[in-house]
């Protein structure tokens, strides 16, 4: 067995969607970055990444290549699952947070959960994805931007 962490973190701007597990959630602000930049799948993606030894998302996905301009995370993590795969690994299990002031998550978790788990071929219990807050404090309590959190637990094929 191996574990990784993963850790995103985008800047809230004004004109651009905001996507989070794959899922659009209205709210007035989206996350600046070089691809859709769904921090929540960003960090899911370097925590299978870091598990595998295979690096970090930066380096398979370098936001200096345009192919990546405004690429949907679902695509990234779909790659990043093949290549766990082709190293002879199986997921056992991730769990994520995302840490953000607003907008509130709750009602658009299970959306996510099921996207996420289709993208990487997993049974959805096999994978926790929560919400919270930071009470008003730092950059994601100010609204500034949001963060995410993963842990996963890769397993060897047998």
């Amino acid at each position: 067995m191996r574990i990784g962490h993963g850790y995103d973190v985008h800047r809230l701007v004004a004109g651009r969607k905001l996507i989070l597990g794959g899922v659009e959630v209205p709210h007035s602000l989206g996350l600046l970055g070089h691809s859709d930049a769904d921090v929540l799948l960003h960090a899911i993606m370097d925590s299978l990444l870091g598990a595998a030894a295979l690096g970090d998302i930066g380096h398979l996905f370098p936001d200096s290549d345009p192919a990546y301009a405004g690429i949907s995370s679902v695509l990234l993590l779909k790659t990043v699952a093949a290549r766990i795969r082709e190293k002879g690994y199986e997921i056992g299990n991730i769990d994520a947070t995302v840490v953000a002031q607003k907008p509130k998550l709750a009602p658009y978790l299970p959306a996510m959960v099921q996207t996420t788990a289709e993208t990487l071929a997993i049974e959805p219990s096999r994978l926790n994805l929560k919400a919270t807050t930071e009470e008003h404090l730092g950059f994601t309590g100010r609204e500034e931007g949001i963060a995410a959190h993963a842990v996963c637990l890769l397993e060897e094929r047998q």
